[in-house]
């Protein structure tokens, strides 16, 4: 499956787009910049007609503005995005309710045969669009300096580790005054390509302790579930004792504190824009032919690299859609991968494709029909 296209050097790329999502916004909130809308015309295919599309909430505001910016461009197009969650979306696709879904993951392999079902015999298409890291937040009164191991937060999410005080908590932030406060994990209730990066990071980087099979669904015992990234910073928020995984977004708009998070070679790191990009140094494209499906390396051991990171795909079929809305996704993916779409990423604060990835995105768009 390995093509063997690595992703070095991508980090000055990355932060050059500001990996940051400071101004992402909530589930609720839409995008307000504009600055990088294309002029209305300049759009060479522009598409008429309503098209459906579901999916990961985390890329909510991107699909807001460019939806915005598209129809100005393009009179009589309109685009209905539901940020039902990753999960939600790929079935919405697979079911035929949608003409393309968004995702915070690949299709898994029990995804591929429904969705090739669903493109008339075709391969549907993972299309990265937005990269992201995911945060670990957390709300512990009185402490506002965290550092946290794979193996500790793999004890944590797994209910081996019940209180603040613990002695690996301990262990891993000398001099802290940390309280006996239980801990209160919360997951995602609905079915997450966020939650299925964060258990592929703790299956990759703590197996001997995570013991479960990465998923979009949470399967592991206790801690409380929340609905979309919205509710599971909510419940943080009220919370003492609560932390969770959230991308970072959503931290920013809800100020919480973010934990620090040992890489591959033990260094605990803080997330911010140059760390998080340096992870997708050892990323590569797995997918074959027009598919950009992407592997990250969760163990990276690159200095000062932040180890939890994400990437959402647009998952489209390559040809098989009825006329109308193959020249509608087609029209409007090419629009989000050219330099103006990925402009918009930049000023809402997501991070644009690396210039080595969003190359074969517009190929593989290209092929769409």
């Amino acid at each position: 499956m390995k093509n063997g296209n690595r992703l070095a050097a991508l980090g000055g790329v990355v932060v050059a787009g500001a990996l940051a999502l400071s101004a992402c916004g909530s589930d609720d909130n839409a995008g307000s910049s504009t600055s990088s809308a294309p002029a209305a015309g300049s759009i060479a295919d522009c598409a008429t007609g309503t098209v459906n599309a579901a999916g990961s909430s985390a890329q909510k505001n991107a699909i807001s503005e460019w939806t915005k910016a598209y129809s100005q461009a393009c009179s009589g197009a309109n685009l209905n995005y539901n940020p039902s969650g990753s999960g939600a979306g790929i079935q919405a696709f697979t079911q035929n309710q949608v003409a393309f879904a968004g995702s915070d993951s690949a299709l898994k392999p029990e995804e591929v045969g429904p969705a090739k079902e669903r493109c008339q015999g075709n391969n549907a298409l993972n299309l990265p669009m937005v990269v992201g890291p995911v945060a670990i937040v957390y709300n512990v009164n009185g402490v506002d300096d965290l550092s946290l191991s794979p193996k500790t937060l793999a004890g944590i999410f797994s209910g081996k580790i019940t209180k603040w005080n613990a002695p690996e908590i301990a262990k891993e932030n000398s001099g802290a005054e940390l309280p006996a406060t239980a801990i209160k994990t919360v997951h995602r209730s609905d079915e997450s390509g966020t939650t299925d990066n964060f258990t592929k990071f703790l299956k990759a980087t703590a197996e001997d302790v995570w013991t479960y099979e990465p998923d979009k669904k949470w399967n592991a015992p206790g801690g409380q579930g929340a609905p979309k990234s919205d509710g599971v910073t909510t419940v943080v928020k009220q919370s003492d004792g609560a932390i969770s995984y959230v991308e970072l977004s959503y931290a920013t708009n809800a100020s919480l504190k973010t934990a620090k998070v040992a890489n591959g070679s033990g260094e605990f790191v803080a997330l911010s824009p140059e760390s998080a990009s340096k992870a997708l140094d050892g990323a590569e494209v797995v997918g074959t032919g027009n598919d950009l499906a992407m592997k990250i390396d969760y163990a990276t051991k690159t200095a000062g690299a932040y180890p939890i990171v994400l990437v959402t795909y647009e998952i489209a079929c390559e040809k098989g859609l009825p006329a109308d809305q193959a020249k509608f996704v087609k029209s409007f993916l090419n629009y989000t991968a050219s330099d103006a779409g990925q402009k918009v990423l930049t000023d809402l604060g997501y991070a644009p494709l690396p210039a080595a990835v969003v190359t074969k995105v517009r190929s593989s768009v290209q092929a769409l029909s």
